[in-house]
C-alpha cells in the first residue's frame, strides 16, 4: 500500500497560511507523497489481497524520470499520494472504477433517456457492457494508444459510452463545445491527435466534414442523434459503429486495459480559450478516479446500496464540472443519471426536473439567474393577497435561514407555516423537492441570487475548481456554509495563498491527488501554472477568514489597472451594479490603463427558445420595473434608442449608490452605456457555462467603449 511507504522527505502538506514546504519524493516507487497532518480522518485498509493489479504495475514501471507534471501524450507523473487519510487510498484506473461499481451497483438503474416521450434505463452492468463494446469498436476503427476521441453533441447516453470507451480502448475522452466553430473544432482534433469523431448530429457533422481534408490523422466520424443525411466510407451511425467491434477479441482489448497505469492521461479538457488558444489540460485516471471518490465523500452522496441519488445531466460535458457530476461521481457511487433534452437551457430544463425529481442539482450562475427572473415574472401575477403571502414567507425565510447559517438550529413557528404554504409548494414547482444537495459553480455567483433562493428555503452552496483540478477543489456543504464563501477543501487537497496583500488577498494554490497532469504539447504552459514545489497556481484572487473558509475576490488577468496604477477587481462593482439596478442582466467594468471607470450594461429581456438569442422585448420583471418607474418601454429599444428619461435616471441612480460606497475615487463608474442587445452564447460574448468572455467583449464593443472614453 501507499501509506507503507517510506517517507524520505518534509511534506507538502500546510495549513491555510503556512508557508510551502519541499515535497518529498519517494525514490523506491516513485510515488510522489505528500503529508499533511490536519488533512481528513480516512484510515483505509489495504485490499484483499494487497494492491490493485494496476496500482502494482504502476509501482513496478514508473519511469525514474518520471516528475509531477508532463505535456507528453504518453507521459507519466508522480502521483501525490499523502501518508494517511483519503489522500493514500490506492491509486486506480477508470477501468477498475467501473469494475468496482459493477460489482456494487450493477443491477441499479445507471443511465435514463427519453426519446418520444419514453424513458429507458440502462443498469450498470449494461453500461459497463457497452462501453467495453464501444472500446472494441475503436479498436477496429483503428484508435492508437493516446490519441483522442473527440466528442461534440448533447449529454446522451452514446456520450458517456463514447468518452469511456475511448478510455478502454487507450485513447483519450475529448469533448468538443457544441458552440465551437469548424475552426476551433479543428484545433482540439488536431491538437488532441484525433483519430475518431463523434458527432450528435448533422449540424455538428457539417462543421467536421468542413475541416476534415485538414485532419489527416481522422479515420472516422460517428453519427449518434439522428440518421445520417448521407453516406461516405468512413462515416457511421451509431448501431453500425456499435456492430464494429463484434471481431475484436475480449483478450484484445483486456491487454490493452491491462497496459493502462493510474498516472497515464486518460481525458482531455479544453480550456474555453477566452484569452488565447484552448488549452488541452490533461486528467490523469488517479486524478478522475480519486477526485471522483473525495468529492462524493465531502459532499455526502449515498451509495445506490444505502439510497440511490438521482441527477439530470445538462450542462456542456465538455466542460470538468459536467464530467465530473454526470459521469465519475454517478459510477463512483451508482448515481442515476437522467439525460435533459437538447433545448435544456433554452426552456425545458425544469420539465425535466420535475420529471426526474433530482436529489442533488448543478447549475451555473446563469440557470439560478434565470430561474429567479421566471419566478419574479410569475409572482408579477398573483392575486395582491398571494403577493403578500410570498413577500412575508420570503422575508421569514431569509431571516431564518441567515440565523441558521450562523449556528440556531430554532425553527419559529412563523417559518414552519411558511414552508408549508410557499416553500414546499416553490420547491415541487422547480422539481427540488427531493433536492438536498443544490450546487453552484463555474462562475461568480451574486449575493442577491443566493439569498433570493435562500429567502425561498433553498440553500445554493458554491463549489470552487477549475479544469486543472479535475473539478472541485472546495466546496460548501451543510455543516460548512457562509454566504459568498466558496467553502473549504475537499479532505485530502490543500490551499495556499501566494504573496497575500495586506488584507491577506492572495493568488489561490492548490495541491492534491487532483492536480492535473500538465497541458498537452504546451510545456512552457505547464511550467507557468505549476511552481517547481508542486503547487498549481490557478490565477484566481482569494482570501480566507479565520475560520478557514475561501472566498474568491477575482482573477488575476481580470485585474483592472488604472493609469494611476491603483488595482480593481471588477466582480464585486459588477455584482454591486446588479444588485442596485434590478433590470440589468450583464455588465462589464472596463478601465485597464486608462485614467477612469466605464461601464457596460445590458437590460433583461426575452429569449429565443429556438436560437438561444436575446429578443427585444423586455422580460415581465423588467416591464414592472419600468412601469414602476413611469415608463411605458417594453422593449430593449423603446429604451435605448430613445434614451427613456426614467429609466437612464435609474441607473444613475444605482451607479451613484454603489460609487458612494467606494474605497476610492479610483474605483468609482464614471461613464457607462446600454448596448442595444443583450450577451449570449450564440453573440460570443459569453462563454459555454455563461462565464463573461471579457477580452471577446472588449474587442467587440471596442467602438462603443473608445466613445466612452472621448465623451
Amino acid at each position: 500500500m501507499a501509506t507503507q511507504v517510506a517517507i524520505a522527505n518534509s511534506s507538502l502538506g500546510v495549513s491555510m497560511q503556512s508557508p510551502v514546504q519541499q515535497p518529498c519524493k519517494v525514490s523506491i516507487d516513485d510515488v510522489f507523497v505528500a503529508t499533511s497532518p490536519s488533512v481528513g480522518n480516512h484510515h483505509p485498509q489495504p485490499a484483499e489481497g494487497g494492491d490493485s493489479p494496476a496500482a502494482e504495475m504502476f509501482r513496478s514501471k514508473a519511469a525514474p524520470s518520471v516528475g509531477l507534471w508532463t505535456s507528453k501524450r504518453d507521459g507519466e507523473v508522480l502521483l501525490r499520494m499523502d501518508e494517511s487519510g483519503i489522500g493514500c487510498e490506492t491509486p486506480i484506473t477508470v477501468h477498475e472504477l467501473l469494475l468496482n461499481s459493477v460489482s456494487q451497483f450493477g443491477d441499479y438503474p445507471a443511465l435514463s433517456s427519453k426519446k418520444d416521450g419514453k424513458w429507458t434505463k440502462i443498469t450498470f452492468k449494461q453500461y459497463y457492457q457497452e462501453c467495453r463494446g464501444a472500446a472494441k469498436s475503436f479498436i477496429k476503427l483503428g484508435l492508437e494508444r493516446f490519441h483522442g476521441v473527440g466528442i461534440l453533441g448533447f449529454n446522451s447516453a452514446e456520450w458517456f459510452i463514447a468518452d469511456i470507451g475511448a478510455i478502454l480502448a487507450g485513447g483519450f475522452a475529448v469533448g468538443i463545445y457544441t458552440t465551437n466553430s469548424p475552426e476551433a473544432c479543428q484545433y482540439v482534433a488536431e491538437n488532441c491527435g484525433a483519430n475518431i469523431i463523434v458527432v450528435e448530429n448533422d449540424r455538428q457533422l457539417q462543421k467536421i466534414l468542413e475541416v476534415k481534408s485538414k485532419l489527416p490523422l481522422v479515420k472516422a466520424i460517428i453519427q449518434y442523434g439522428e440518421e445520417l443525411k448521407e453516406k461516405r466510407p468512413d462515416l457511421y451511425t451509431w448501431s453500425d459503429f456499435m456492430a464494429l467491434g463484434a471481431s475484436v477479441s475480449d483478450d484484445q482489448l483486456d491487454k490493452i486495459i491491462a497496459s493502462q497505469k493510474p498516472n497515464q492521461c486518460c481525458t482531455l479538457i479544453y480550456t474555453s480559450g477566452t484569452t488565447g488558444q484552448p488549452k488541452g489540460v490533461m486528467l490523469s485516471h488517479d486524478n478522475i478516479t480519486w477526485t471522483a471518490r473525495a468529492g462524493g465523500e465531502y459532499v455526502g452522496l449515498s451509495k445506490a446500496t444505502e439510497n440511490q441519488e438521482v441527477i439530470v445531466s445538462y450542462l456542456p460535458l465538455s466542460h470538468v464540472a459536467a464530467q465530473m457530476i454526470d459521469i465519475w461521481l454517478p459510477i463512483t457511487f451508482g448515481v442515476h443519471t437522467c439525460f435533459a433534452q437538447p433545448d435544456a437551457l433554452k426552456g425545458t430544463l425544469v420539465e425535466t426536473l420535475k420529471e426526474v425529481r433530482p436529489t442533488a442539482f448543478l447549475g451555473v450562475p446563469r440557470v439560478w439567474e434565470k430561474m429567479q427572473e421566471r419566478m419574479k415574472a410569475a409572482g408579477l401575477k398573483f392575486s395582491a393577497l398571494k403577493k403578500r403571502i410570498a413577500a412575508w414567507a420570503k422575508v421569514v425565510g431569509l431571516e431564518t435561514n441567515l440565523r441558521r447559517i450562523n449556528g440556531s438550529e430554532d425553527l419559529p413557528l412563523n417559518f414552519r407555516l411558511a414552508r408549508t404554504l410557499v416553500f414546499k409548494k416553490v420547491r415541487k414547482q422547480l422539481g427540488l423537492d427531493r433536492c438536498t444537495k443544490c450546487y453552484t459553480g463555474a462562475a461568480p455567483i451574486t449575493k442577491d441570487t443566493l439569498e433570493y433562493f435562500l429567502s425561498l428555503d433553498i440553500r445554493v452552496y458554491e463549489l470552487y475548481g477549475m479544469s486543472e483540478s479535475s473539478g472541485p477543489h472546495t466546496v460548501s456543504r451543510p455543516s460548512a456554509y457562509k454566504l459568498g464563501s466558496c467553502g473549504k477543501e475537499l479532505t485530502g487537497c490543500k490551499t495556499m495563498l501566494f504573496k497575500p496583500d495586506i488584507e491577506g488577498v492572495g493568488e489561490v494554490c492548490f495541491a492534491g491527488r487532483h492536480v492535473f497532469m500538465g497541458y498537452l504539447n504546451m510545456e512552457d504552459k505547464t511550467k507557468e501554472a505549476m511552481d517547481d514545489e508542486g503547487w498549481l497556481h490557478s490565477g484566481d484572487l482569494g482570501k480566507h477568514d479565520a475560520d478557514g473558509f475561501l472566498y474568491i475576490t477575482g482573477r488575476i488577468k481580470e485585474l483592472i489597472i488604472t493609469a494611476g496604477g491603483e488595482n480593481i477587481p471588477p466582480v464585486p462593482i459588477e455584482d454591486a451594479i446588479k444588485e442596485a439596478v434590478p433590470i440589468l442582466s450583464n455588465v462589464m467594468l472596463i478601465g485597464d490603463k486608462a485614467k477612469f471607470l466605464v461601464m457596460l450594461m445590458t437590460l433583461k429581456c426575452m429569449v429565443n427558445l429556438e436560437t438561444g438569442d436575446p429578443e427585444d422585448a423586455l422580460t415581465p420583471q423588467a416591464i414592472e420595473f419600468c412601469h414602476k418607474l413611469g415608463s411605458k418601454a417594453t422593449k430593449v429599444s423603446d429604451i435605448v434608442n430613445n434614451k427613456d428619461p426614467a429609466v437612464y435616471a435609474a441607473i444613475q441612480k444605482g451607479v451613484t449608490s454603489v460609487n458612494d460606497r467606494a474605497t476610492s475615487n479610483a474605483q468609482k463608474i464614471q461613464k457607462w452605456m446600454l448596448l442595444e442587445r443583450d450577451f449570449s452564447i450564440s453573440g460570443g460574448e459569453l462563454g459555454p457555462t455563461m462565464k463573461l468572455k471579457r477580452p471577446v467583449v472588449a474587442k467587440m464593443y471596442k467602438q462603443q467603449i473608445d466613445q466612452l472614453y472621448a465623451e
